[in-house]
């Protein structure tokens, strides 16, 4: 699946959900989804800058795409990480940096998170597109 069709899926999988409150349910259950992320990468140096809960964010290199793993120490936070993995896990650098994740916008999550969840949420994306560059940059030289 493209990752238009994985924003398009998860568009309508939040239209099934009546209200808000589903949704934060939901949400929670996808982070009760992610993988555990093995103890030795739950270190400062994997810690997401800008987040208000601790959200530690790996990414390694396989056959060409990036595969983030994540965990979060609030259960909500842990549920948006794990939306972005699903969104941007497994795809080309390329595809990572030239790809806006509008399916936020279309389901009408940036006006229903606070603002330091919505700023979290930013940091993200923000540092899994610094991974995507970083792997770009490191394919560049090889």
């Amino acid at each position: 699946m493209d990752i238009k069709e994985t924003g398009d899926r998860i568009i309508r999988e939040f239209e099934l959900l009546q209200d808000w409150q589903e949704r934060y349910k939901y949400i929670i259950k996808l982070g009760t989804k992610l993988d555990p992320l093995p103890e030795e990468d739950r270190i400062d140096d994997n810690l997401v800058k800008g987040c208000q809960s601790q959200v530690w964010l790996t990414a390694r290199m396989e056959e060409g795409k990036v595969t983030f793993k994540a965990d979060s120490d609030a259960a909500i936070t842990k549920g948006l990480v794990s939306l972005m993995i699903r969104f941007y896990s497994g795809r080309e650098p390329d595809v990572i940096l030239n790809t806006k994740p509008e399916f936020i916008e279309e389901i009408g999550m940036s006006s229903h998170l606070s603002p330091t969840r919505a700023n979290g949420l930013a940091s993200m994306i923000k540092q899994m597109k610094i991974y995507a560059m970083a792997f770009k940059s490191s394919e560049t030289l090889s």
